[in-house]
């Protein structure tokens, strides 16, 4: 039979409240008495149910995670594979589940984070994703719910937050092309309304600056969505600028697209460069250049500020945390001396 919290109590002649403090570790109770307990429950082999426990002190030790839609082939962005991993890593070792609601669309989205704090589903919310003016990040502020971004949202000193120097990561590439020889620098961008996109839209442009290149409007491209078509179509319209010798994308699906289209039309004198190094960026013909954005470290630091939020029941001091990127060279770095 299932040893119940009575018999240990029956064991240690206490009350079954005494041992409910002691597995809780109240001070109040004598070291005595907390050895005597432990004792009995060592003897025993009793095993607490954390269902009931977590219902006794009105916590789940759950946290929710609420996918884009993009998300929902997982397979196709490894991303939020790498991410996800980095959350279960940390959270598993604290004694803490993870559920994941996956969205249809925005309002889709929105609708799985309100369903998740209004019904006490989970102690915090953990988005992998924000917005130029976010509705979700607005939301959970107000409600004071405890929440983590994965990016840089616009409260930035009231809201945790973990993410890259993304405008640094692009902006070193970028001038590490100029260092090549590169002028005609193409940029393919999707999604420009998230922060991320913006930052390395912005890097891109300080580095041409920063080198006295003229900004060119025909040599970007933004797109709808981070997908391998997008990347071919944003590569055939930066190919009308004849003169352009480098391709940099903020994401590897992009960069696969566009080296699929360079390959179609066999050009092989354009340097192509992706942001997430995926594990298929190696395998590609040529092997792509990457900047490696260390997606399990933003999950893993996102999942670790969060829970230290709760478990101080309190502000904790430290608000965000930077994850470093790493650039990644590959036959796709080419030069153009």
């Amino acid at each position: 039979m299932k040893v119940t919290i009575k018999d240990v109590a029956r064991e240690a002649n206490v009350a079954t409240s005494t041992v409910s403090r002691v597995l809780s570790d109240n001070p109040r109770i004598s070291d005595e008495t907390k050895k005597r307990v432990n004792e009995a429950i060592k003897k025993l082999n009793y095993k607490p149910n954390p269902i009931a426990r977590s219902l006794a002190k009105n916590e789940t030790r759950i946290l929710g995670v609420v996918l884009p839609s993009d998300a929902n082939d997982l397979l196709a962005n490894p991303f939020f594979i790498n991410a996800m991993k980095g959350m279960s890593m940390y959270a598993q070792s604290k004694n803490y589940y993870i559920t994941y609601a996956f969205s249809k669309n925005e309002e889709n989205e929105f609708e799985n984070i309100k369903e998740m704090t209004s019904s006490n589903l989970v102690d915090g919310v953990i988005l992998l994703r924000v917005k130029e003016n976010d509705e979700s990040v607005r939301y959970l502020k107000d409600k004071k719910f405890p929440f983590v971004v994965v990016g840089r949202p616009e409260y930035l000193d009231e809201v945790l937050w973990v993410d890259n120097n993304n405008f640094q990561a692009m902006y070193k590439v970028v001038n590490q092309l100029i260092e090549k020889g590169h002028r005609k620098i193409g940029f393919a961008g999707a999604m420009k309304n998230l922060n991320m996109s913006r930052d390395r839209f912005e890097g891109y442009k300080k580095a041409l600056e920063m080198n006295n290149i003229e900004f060119d409007e025909s040599l970007v491209v933004h797109k709808d969505e981070f997908k391998e078509y997008e990347g071919e179509s944003a590569c055939k319209e930066l190919l009308e600028n004849k003169d352009i010798t480098a391709i940099v994308t903020i994401d590897d699906l992009l960069a696969f697209g566009v080296l699929k289209e360079l390959k179609r039309q066999k050009i092989t004198n354009i340097a192509v460069v992706g942001f997430n190094n995926t594990q298929l960026a190696q395998y590609q013909k040529p092997p792509l250049a990457s900047v490696d954005i260390n997606a399990d470290k933003l999950g893993y630091q996102a999942t670790k500020l969060l829970i230290q939020t709760l478990e101080d029941n309190k502000e904790s001091e430290t608000t965000h945390y930077i994850v470093n990127t790493e650039f990644v060279e590959r036959k796709s770095f080419i030069s153009n001396k």
